[in-house]
């Protein structure tokens, strides 16, 4: 069964997303789309809170969130419970986060890498599973 996953950017990432959201769907990925849905001056937070939402709550499986530098949408979704956001510019850092990390959204800085890269650093992150052993003692310890 094909990954689920909930999709969003603010202006900055809007053009990378809408990208990346044709190649999920070519690949055959279920997602929706939580905005922002044009170019226009949006607020990260009002994007990245229902995204994160959204995988915390179970109704998907992953995430994926687009801003200028990717901090912004990072900082946001790792506000909630059991949201682990990691920020990726190569193919090495999706696939570690997913590894070592048990990351449940990437987030991308669209300002900083190009479309090609992106869909790799993406391919990566959903092809990437959780190691477990000595990761998920150290993941157990990051909740507050």
């Amino acid at each position: 069964m094909m990954i689920t996953l909930a999709v969003g950017s603010d202006h900055a990432g809007f053009e990378l997303k809408e990208h990346l959201k044709g190649w999920l769907q070519n690949a055959g990925y279920t997602f929706k789309d939580f905005g922002t849905f044009s170019a226009d001056s949006a607020d990260y937070p009002d994007f990245a809170h229902p995204v994160a939402s959204a995988v915390e709550k179970k109704e998907f499986e992953l995430g994926l969130l687009v801003c200028g530098s990717g901090n912004g949408v990072a900082i946001t979704a790792n506000k909630h419970a059991g949201i682990r956001a990691a920020l990726c510019w190569t193919e090495e850092l999706a696939a570690l986060s997913r590894k070592h990390n048990d990351a449940n959204i990437l987030c991308l800085p669209s300002r900083f890498i190009e479309v090609q890269l992106a869909e790799k650093i993406l391919d990566r992150f959903l092809h990437s599973n959780f190691e477990g052993g000595r990761h998920a003692r150290r993941v157990d310890k990051i909740a507050c």
